[in-house]
């Protein structure tokens, strides 16, 4: 019976991809009674298709027609047009490139200062150090959140992907203390909490303009909190794992950040797939293959299997600077497509441009250890060595 929560499926799912995408366009998966796609065709099909394979029933596991989510559901992830429409408008616009151009030579100042002091020793772990560090840097102070308190960032980021699954030992290891930091997140999403001239502020001056309702702004603030942090801590440690075990790509990469920084962050976004899985929700009857799906039944869709899948992707177990990695699902893809993918790609070329400056070699100093989550790929430790140039 196949469990793709199960802790070893967690640490190494290759090989129940394979099993996966090899079984056929759709498998169903009677340990959870949902339907499974792990071939790129029809995950990216399921990802474009939010008039037959629905968000607005939660993006999990739990079924939002019949039960109740253990938060206000996101007005990005978990809810489809109309609804949808006016806060992802409004996210894009204060997200999108423009607007990020404005924080490109701060957060390249800020890289070289977090690479400058970590660099103070040659041996370190990059995912607290750099990964996890640089993203709890910049990004709070961009939305405009106090510092205080920005350690709940991560273990809130955690149980929120963590719950898009089964209700395991995962789950429940984040419990305990869930209510205290989901009330601290929540404080920090009013508009009192808010510094001026940030994207909650912006957001919130949407609201007065009559873009969002006001009742909406907390819930696009907290949008960014939840999704904005985890998923690129992941992605940069995914990075920084490809290039500590790649040393030919990271060279390749060393002779030309400013074109290579953003094409190694997507082809690790491709390899790694720090978001592993999401869910849909079928509206309607629908065949596949020989598969038919009913109507509200749960779709699981292997985003990481997707992009490893050969009929896509030429020798897709390889980590290759040379390949162009556009079309992976690992931001999604359609009106669901991440809206934070832009600024996760600015700290990625930022951070690696600064460690392409001063490191001629990085490698991995002792075994890395993986962190489980239900939905995300993520590296708990990564010991690494470096050379300076």
């Amino acid at each position: 019976m196949l469990d793709p929560f199960a802790h070893d499926v967690l640490e190494d799912p290759a090989e129940l991809h394979e099993t996966l995408r090899e079984a056929g366009p759709v498998v169903y998966l009677d340990r959870y009674d949902v339907y499974a796609m792990a071939r790129y065709e029809h995950v990216y099909a399921a990802l474009t298709n939010w008039q037959e394979f629905c968000s607005g029933a939660g993006v999990g596991l739990s079924n939002f027609r019949y039960e109740k989510p253990w938060r206000p559901p996101s007005l990005l992830l978990e809810a489809d047009p109309p609804r949808h429409d006016a806060p992802r408008a409004v996210l894009s616009a204060i997200l999108g490139p423009r607007a990020l151009r404005r924080l490109r030579e701060e957060w390249f100042a800020d890289a070289e200062k977090l690479v400058d002091e970590v660099l103070g020793a040659r041996e370190f772990d990059a995912v607290t150090a750099l990964a996890q560090a640089f993203p709890l840097r910049v990004f709070p102070d961009t939305v405009g959140i106090s510092r205080e308190g920005r350690e709940n960032l991560l273990p809130y980021g955690d149980h929120a992907f963590n719950a898009f699954g089964p209700a395991n030992d995962l789950v429940e290891k984040g419990l305990p203390g869930i209510g205290e930091i989901s009330a601290w997140v929540n404080a920090q999403c009013g508009r009192d909490a808010l510094a001026p001239g940030g994207f909650g502020a912006r957001i919130w001056a949407a609201a007065d303009r009559g873009e969002i309702t006001h009742e909406q702004a907390p819930l696009v603030v907290r949008s960014l909190l939840t999704a904005g942090v985890d998923t690129t801590v992941h992605g940069l440690a995914a990075v920084l794992y490809a290039m500590a075990t790649n040393p030919v790509e990271w060279q390749r990469l060393r002779e030309r950040p400013e074109v290579l920084a953003r094409v190694a962050f997507d082809e690790a976004v491709r390899w790694e797939s720090p978001v592993q899985t999401f869910f849909r929700t079928a509206m309607a009857d629908m065949t596949i293959g020989d598969v038919t799906i009913p109507d509200g039944k749960k779709i699981l869709m292997f985003l990481g299997a997707a992009n490893r899948d050969p009929r896509r992707w030429a020798d897709p177990d390889a980590f290759d600077l040379a390949r162009d990695p556009s079309g992976h699902v690992g931001f999604g893809m359609g009106i669901h497509q991440c809206a934070g993918q832009h600024v996760a790609r600015l700290e990625a070329a930022a951070l690696l441009t600064a460690l392409a400056r001063r490191v001629e070699r990085i490698e991995l100093a002792g075994p890395p250890r993986r962190h489980h989550n239900n939905t995300l790929r993520a590296w708990a430790s990564m010991p690494v060595s470096v050379s300076l140039a």
